[in-house]
């Protein structure tokens, strides 16, 4: 019974230091490949950050790259390595897989960040706190609708090459090709909504029906262009409240925008007064108070009689400002200001009911003279 036990710890302990001695070579390369793998990386760079030293662009790159180029050399060595050892063949298939797929996905995320830094670069000089920015919202917006729709086209790509490493995937996409049908009609129904969006994105970088700030009405609610995503689109709300609207909206369905060829734009106020009022002292009061406003641009001035009911007549002044929120702001002042006027200086011309007294025996009232 002893010399049986002996022989079992004998045989285990052999076992071990076989197993010992057939990972430990190729564990001792993997190890010295990822040293090394990180050295050639930090020193590529050190001479590339010199070579480039006086371009921004290829210094911001190579910063913005860094990290996933340093991974794809570690796993390139390691590649190197695992192949270069005793190991069986099919751990160095699974392995090499394992890498072949994480290094589609470290080209596909350099790729993103590169966009990404080219894009940012591009809008830096355009900036969209001034008041006539017009050319710098068509600019800005462009850009960042097109920089979502290459993040997304890149992501796909670099998936479906992932997908493609695989052989069962493979031979089900050439067997799907090859009995393309009512299976491709269902996958294209089910992506309809997703590429939707994503082809109305295209169509709104390059026709541009919205910008970032613009000024629209959608759904009844008066706000601006927040964000333009990659499948929505922010507005924010006069309130601060947000809005999120599906990017097809803005290419299927009618709204209004307010800013579309400028930020300039113009008010109107809506009056209901008295047929006794003075309309041309009304006219002259309101160019006066609109003249003085530090809000009003210079430029749209005017005042028009739009109806005429049985009650009272209705007129509304029409004044310009730089954009839409002083628009608003402006507005609120001068009907502020010529309500306060006329109660002032023609309180009678506000608006007012009258009446006709008539006797009981059908005989028109009659009042002493006083």
């Amino acid at each position: 019974m002893p010399e049986e036990i002996v022989e079992t710890a004998g045989e285990a302990i052999t076992e071990t230091v076989t197993l010992a001695s057939l990972w430990a070579w190729p564990l001792g390369l993997v190890g010295l490949a990822i040293f090394l793998g990180y050295v050639a990386h930090a020193a590529a760079w050190r001479v590339l950050g010199r070579m480039l030293k006086g371009s921004s662009w290829w210094r911001q790159a190579l910063a913005r790259s860094s990290s996933p180029v340093r991974l794809a050399i570690i796993l390139l060595s390691m590649s190197l390595a695992i192949s270069s050892s005793n190991l069986p063949a099919e751990f160095q298939d699974a392995v090499a897989h394992i890498i072949s797929v994480l290094l589609i996905g470290l080209i596909g995320w350099t790729a993103i960040l590169l966009t990404n830094l080219f894009t940012d670069r591009m809008t830096r000089r355009h900036r969209l706190d001034m008041e006539d920015n017009l050319r710098a919202r068509k600019f800005v917006t462009q850009v960042r609708v097109l920089r979502r729709t290459a993040n997304i086209l890149i992501f796909i790509v670099a998936t479906a090459f992932v997908l493609l490493t695989f052989d069962s995937v493979r031979k089900y996409g050439v067997s799907l090709f090859a009995s393309a049908g009512v299976a491709g009609l269902a996958v294209g129904f089910a992506a309809r909504p997703v590429l939707a969006n994503l082809i109305a994105g295209i169509q709104i970088a390059l026709t541009q029906p919205i910008r970032l700030e613009d000024v629209v009405i959608v759904e009844g609610e008066w706000g601006w262009i927040e964000e333009i995503g990659a499948t929505y689109v922010v507005v924010r709300v006069w309130d601060w409240r947000r809005m999120v609207v599906p990017l097809s909206y803005f290419i299927e369905k009618p709204f209004q925008n307010w800013t579309r060829d400028g930020a300039s734009i113009i008010g109107a106020v809506t009056w209901h007064v008295d047929y006794s009022v003075p309309v041309e002292k009304l006219r002259a009061k309101l160019i006066e108070l609109v003249q003085a406003s530090q809000r009003w641009d210079g430029q749209v001035v005017n005042m028009q009689m739009l109806d005429a009911n049985d009650k009272t007549i209705v007129v509304r002044g029409l004044m310009s400002a730089r954009n839409s929120m002083i628009a608003w702001e402006l507005r609120c002042e001068i009907r502020e200001k010529l309500i306060v006027w006329l109660q002032k200086e023609y309180p009678e011309a506000l608006p007012r009911f009258r009446g006709e007294l008539t006797r009981i025996d059908g005989q028109p009232e009659t009042f002493p003279a006083v």
